[in-house]
């Protein structure tokens, strides 16, 4: 992280977010109406497995929305953090669910049950 970035409110606001959620999606839109098909994705998929999570509207904030890129230093939206750990985008999310790797990661990690 630059120091520019580590002065940045909204990556402080981030950070924040993801320490005290155990699952975050920054996303487009909310989770019962998101507003682009990646983000969509996302949330059906952890519905589908049962997962809680919190989504965060990126598009309710310029600074959010470009901060949250360069927080991860992924350019796409959505992105999801799992016990503060970035993830990945739509793509990487979807593989890791059809693999079962998503199901594993968050049972291990206690947030469904086993």
């Amino acid at each position: 992280m630059t120091d520019a970035a580590a002065d940045n409110p909204v990556h402080d606001w981030i950070a924040k977010s993801v320490a005290e959620n155990p699952v975050v999606l920054f996303m487009k839109g909310e989770p019962e109406q998101p507003r682009c098909g990646f983000s969509a994705v996302v949330v059906q998929i952890l519905d589908h497995l049962g997962a809680d999570f919190v989504g965060v509207d990126v598009l309710q904030s310029e600074p959010l929305r470009e901060g949250i890129k360069s927080y991860s230093d992924w350019p796409t939206i959505p992105q999801l953090y799992v016990k503060g750990e970035f993830i990945g985008g739509a793509d990487i999310v979807r593989e890791m669910f059809q693999s079962g790797e998503l199901k594993t990661l968050l049972t291990e990690k206690g947030l469904l049950a086993a």
